[in-house]
């Protein structure tokens, strides 16, 4: 299954659920209490991080999509923390705020990276339903995709209103169950069970056979359009009424926290569908995103890039040949680590020795490297007859096996400055005896304070001469 990164900001998203504040006591800890046989940890450091449902829609505006959060707080601190840093990563809070209860809060204390102890400070919400569905029906136009998270704290305690009333204006609908009643989620376009929380309803499943044979048992009892069970180790399972299980594998290559690893699949799939993705490729983001999260301690997202940088990893595009746009997304990542873009361009027509000494001299100016090459039109217009030699794929594949280029790209016209303008590379590198405002597209580099170095040719070594002699012989 081939994947690609969609386009996020173009997938309005609402999510409506439990929030909760996640809380992190982080400390280091030398002695043993002498009133009792526990740890004592020094408090340094207090982290605040939206939990739940607001961990959903955090993960969601962390991929770059627009979304909204309808919930139920307290009026206390927690709530304003939780608003602060909603409000600072784009998410447009909607609160239901009572002022006789508390905001719920889960506080965890930590040291070196360890989970001592976890408090909990929740009582169920006394919601109002009404109230929450018309914020719900108000909110529902322009949006793609609404989000059930559900954590059984209360938030939400008319689940088919909130179907009917997405359903009926063609909006997907996807939960996250809780409890031992599906029922509530009639009528839900896919919901998200781990397997847990599904064999709670279906019963024991030896395997996956079984696993399949009682959620499609499920999905028509309860009208749903497709059912994903999440499996930890095991990967997940995509179902849908008459069409072939699809059984994705764990990517994880390493587990270290499995907290909020549901938010960040239910969020991904949220915004996938929202923009367009057909649904097993949706899935498959999903897959890719938790096992992005899971190597992260607590409560946790996954960027726009961080899971770009997966997809390059799953699809072999890290380096090598590339189109413009695909190169435009990995200067992106690149640049989103800090790392300097160093930018040659020539017809390399017969690869030779000055070229690598020049490309490897290139690559020391920066991080990364891109080689844009003459498309072979181009080269016969400024080589003549007869040339190129190599077609451009040729080419291309050729100068993508140097371990000192990172990238290739070919480019129509006679010169790079339009693929320079896109591009804005840090360094712009040619080689010759030429002075640096002589370089082509030198005046653009420079613009937006970016470098233009001239490196010396290896003598001897020219494609033309190359040719000549062959020629001759």
């Amino acid at each position: 299954m081939k994947l690609s990164m969609p386009r996020f900001d173009q997938a309005p998203v609402l999510v409506v659920g439990d929030v909760m504040l996640d809380r992190y006591w982080h400390g280091g800890t030398s002695r043993i209490s002498p009133e009792a046989p526990v740890p004592v940890v020094k408090v340094e450091q207090i982290e605040d991080r939206p939990g739940g449902a607001a961990n959903v829609a955090l993960n969601i505006a962390a991929l770059g999509a627009p979304v909204a959060l309808v919930g139920v707080t307290g009026e206390d601190e927690a709530c304003q923390s939780l608003s602060d840093s909603l409000a600072a990563a784009g998410v447009q809070a909607h609160f239901q705020r009572l002022d006789h209860q508390p905001t719920i809060v889960k506080l965890r204390v930590m040291s070196r990276h360890q989970q001592l102890l976890r408090m909990d400070f929740e009582e169920p919400f006394d919601t109002d339903p009404a109230a929450l569905l018309g914020e719900v029906e108000s909110l529902l136009a322009g949006v793609k995709v609404l989000v059930l998270s559900d954590y059984g704290k209360g938030a939400l305690k008319n689940h088919q209103a909130l179907i009917q009333a997405a359903r009926g204006r063609g909006i997907p609908v996807l939960a996250d169950p809780k409890g031992k009643d599906f029922e509530i989620y009639r009528g839900a376009s896919l919901i998200t069970p781990n397997l847990g929380e599904f064999e709670a309803i279906v019963g024991r499943c030896a395997d996956e056979a079984e696993l399949v044979a009682k959620g499609a048992a499920l999905m028509r009892s309860l009208e749903l359009d497709a059912l994903l069970v999440t499996r930890g180790e095991h990967g997940m399972t995509l179902l849908r009424p008459d069409q072939a299980a699809l059984h994705l594998p764990a990517r994880a290559r390493e587990v270290f926290d499995v907290t909020g690893a549901g938010d960040t699949v239910i969020s991904t799939l949220a915004a996938a569908l929202a923009a367009g993705a057909e649904l097993p490729q949706a899935v498959a983001l999903a897959n890719l995103a938790a096992s992005i999260v899971v190597a992260k301690l607590g409560t946790a997202c996954v960027s726009a890039p961080e899971l770009r940088r997966a997809i390059q990893r799953e699809e072999g595009s890290g380096r090598g040949t590339m189109t413009v746009e695909q190169l435009l997304t990995v200067v992106e990542d690149a640049r989103a680590q800090g790392e300097k873009i160093v930018f040659t361009n020539g017809c390399f027509d017969i690869l030779h020795a000055g070229h690598v000494t020049y490309l490897e001299q290139a690559r020391a100016q920066g991080d990364r490297l891109i080689v844009a090459v003459n498309d072979d039109a181009s080269v016969s217009r400024l080589k003549g007859p007869g040339r190129p030699i190599n077609t451009v794929d040729r080419r291309m594949a050729v100068l993508a096996g140097l371990e000192a280029v990172d990238w290739v790209v070919c480019f129509a016209e006679d010169t790079p400055e339009s693929l320079l303008a896109q591009v804005r590379p840090d360094v712009l590198v040619k080689g010759g005896d030429y002075g640096v405002d002589q370089v082509v597209g030198a005046e653009l580099v420079k613009a937006w304070g970016g470098e233009v170095r001239v490196l010396g040719l290896v003598e001897n070594s020219s494609t033309t001469a190359i040719v000549e002699k062959i020629r001759k012989a």
